[in-house]
């Protein structure tokens, strides 16, 4: 038998959610077995699968002890490089300026060397962070950058914070900006683009159209272009839709592949350059909601960017 106490971060959450994050071994079919003969109960009360905690709840389950989970000694975030780049924090967010070849998420290739790894390590050894006294909430990331993108990523605390954030991501109450380079100089200074993406999952790459399909997802992208040099352009992009490699297959649609980019453009194109990573930097992020935002109201309207973007300089000195 054990007692669970729901802390703040895992308030609002369904019953059924709750148990399966904090207690993992458990399988399901025996979850809801468990609940409806009151072998789990809340505040000593039978509860339904559907219940919905509040915090200070009390979760008792009296089952074998082989489902608990025993802690770690020590945690697989603690071998994650300790440094981080951090443009701002608060109580309850963090926004990070992620290096390129930094991946944002552990993949089948890397787990341990990932941003929310170093966060989750930074924020334990700040004690902010306590994984023992967490029923199932984890430091998580708001948005994701690609791993050869660099740039703004921001990262939620606490619970709430993570589901206000989410829902203002989904409602685009936050402006992405980016800039990069790309071959070739526009006939439009400025614009939106607009077309059609379709994902091909297996070999990681998405193609553009301007002709819809039903497997296809609307994309729009606002452009301005800041300078040329004839050969390539300077460009400040926002995201008015937020797909998998929407800025670097949209331009290469249009005949204007990002520099360094030899998955959307072409390695001829790169190669009298010297560069083989892509210009593209998530570089500026504003926060302008349009409803409630609870405890985060205080970063309404607030801008943040970073401080310097590695190729802009470059571009300028006409060292590209």
């Amino acid at each position: 038998m054990k007692d669970f106490t729901v802390n703040n971060n895992d308030a609002g959450q369904r019953l059924d959610k709750f148990i399966s994050k904090a207690v993992p071994l458990l399988p399901k079919t025996l979850m809801y077995k468990y609940i409806r003969v009151k072998r789990i109960k809340v505040n000593g009360k039978r509860a339904e699968i559907s219940t919905h905690l509040n915090a200070g709840d009390v979760v008792s389950m009296y089952i074998n002890d082989e489902f608990f989970e025993k802690q770690p000694e020590k945690y697989d975030f603690l071998k994650a490089p300790s440094k981080l780049n951090i443009i701002y924090e608060d109580d309850n967010i963090i926004l990070c300026d992620k290096k390129a070849g930094v991946l944002s998420h552990p993949d089948d290739r890397e787990y341990v060397d990932t941003l929310i790894g170093r966060i989750k390590r930074y924020l334990y050894e700040k004690g902010e962070y306590i994984p023992d006294d967490e029923s199932s909430f984890v430091p998580s990331l708001v948005n994701r950058i690609d791993r050869n993108t660099g740039g703004l990523v921001i990262a939620a605390k606490n619970a709430e914070s993570l589901r206000i954030l989410n829902k203002k991501m989904k409602d685009r109450e936050l402006h992405k900006f980016y800039l990069c380079v790309v071959h070739g100089e526009l006939k439009k200074k400025s614009g939106t683009l607009e077309g059609y993406l379709v994902k091909n999952e297996d070999k990681n790459k998405v193609t553009v159209s301007t002709k819809y399909r039903q497997d296809a997802k609307e994309i729009r992208t606002k452009y301005n272009v800041i300078d040329s040099n004839g050969e390539l352009s300077l460009v400040e992009v926002e995201l008015l839709t937020g797909r998998t490699h929407q800025i670097r297959a949209h331009f290469a649609s249009i005949g204007h592949p990002l520099l360094g980019d030899g998955k959307y453009g072409t390695n001829a194109q790169n190669k009298k350059y010297g560069y083989k990573k892509q210009f593209l930097y998530s570089y500026k992020l504003i926060f302008d909601f349009t409803t409630d935002a609870g405890i985060l109201e205080y970063l309404n309207h607030r801008e943040f960017s970073v401080p310097d973007v590695w190729f802009k300089d470059e571009f300028y000195k006409g060292n590209l």
